[in-house]
């Protein structure tokens, strides 16, 4: 393909975009850190939840959901003994 430099130089900044836009993605993915779950519900627990929030909404569900895991770890003794 021939080009003037007119093109040629379009041709070479669009390159150069391009190349920094590589960098910039290949920089967040080595920032991206694994989301592990703090609790894995089995999938009938998920559907359940994801009824839930359907009929009464994201919070209301995430707020209820969380007053019976407060109540469930109130029971544990979760400092050290002295």
């Amino acid at each position: 393909m021939k080009a003037n430099e007119k093109d040629y130089q379009k041709y070479s900044d669009a390159i150069d975009r391009i190349q920094e836009g590589n960098e910039a993605m290949i920089e967040l993915f080595n920032e991206l850190e694994k989301d592990n779950p703090v609790i894995s519900f089995n999938e009938e627990i998920m559907k359940s939840i994801n009824k839930a929030k359907e009929k009464y909404g994201d919070e209301i569900i995430e707020q209820r959901i969380n007053k019976v895991v407060a109540e469930m770890l109130s029971w544990l003794e979760l400092t050290d003994p002295s």
